[in-house]
């Protein structure tokens, strides 16, 4: 089930031989359950080291970050990625080569029975438009197929958070434009909770019901789209 997020002062920082390199700092972000918010902001302004924060790759200098009602990061807390129940889509898409589309949705699954991992597998491939396309190679798909087939498998294990790392970026604009909506659709249709990082205005305000401007680590802007939230 979807969660709501929230980020409250939270500052986030690199170790460098020199000493902490301060790279977000005071952020806050309050994100209902079944919503999507979008980061947005220029290479370099800290949206993409919150995203890792958020996923578990990145320690927590000041502030929390909470999920629902769990704590998953703190100055005392700090929950392992795979205990937090976030999924994310990757730029890159992640595909395994050597997996079939169903295979590679199906990776999530695998300590379920073997037919809770097939009828799973089946409803998401439907899900995404690709039911047809569960036996194929990802270099038989085409990208926006690939990014479909990465959408599904990030969905499989049913995240709590679902966050997207400029997950468009590698595509053709046509193609771009097109499956920005049916992504958000299919996400909007399962009451999925999720975050996205853009450094395209139009592509936010198309994908997100939230956008947070950032600028040199901070937060200096919070809207809520009244045609979506």
């Amino acid at each position: 089930m979807s969660e709501a997020l929230r980020l409250h002062d939270l500052s986030l920082a690199y170790d460098t031989p020199d000493g902490l390199y301060p790279v977000v700092q005071d952020l806050n972000l309050d994100l209902p359950a079944g919503h999507i918010a979008c980061l947005l902001g220029p290479s370099g302004c800290g949206k993409t080291t919150v995203l890792r924060a958020i996923a578990g790759f990145e320690p927590v200098r000041e502030g929390e970050i909470r999920l629902g009602e769990r704590l998953l990061s703190s100055t005392r807390v700090h929950l392992p990625p795979e205990q937090r129940q976030v999924g994310m889509m990757f730029q890159e898409y992640a595909l395994f080569p050597h997996l079939t589309a169903a295979q590679n949705v199906a990776f999530g699954l695998r300590r379920q029975p073997r037919a809770a991992q097939r009828a799973r597998t089946a409803d998401l491939l439907a899900l995404v438009g690709l039911a047809d396309a569960g036996g194929r190679y990802p270099h038989e798909l085409s990208g926006g197929q690939q990014q479909r087939i990465a959408l599904a498998r990030a969905l499989a294990p049913a995240p709590g958070l679902l966050l997207l790392d400029e997950p468009f970026s590698n595509l053709d604009a046509a193609t771009r434009t097109r499956l920005t909506a049916e992504v958000r659709g299919i996400l909007k249709g399962t009451g999925q909770t999720a975050v996205l990082v853009s450094h395209d205005e139009g592509e936010a305000r198309q994908f997100a019901d939230y956008v947070g401007v950032m600028r040199e680590g901070r937060m200096v802007g919070w809207e809520g789209l009244p045609q979506h939230s």
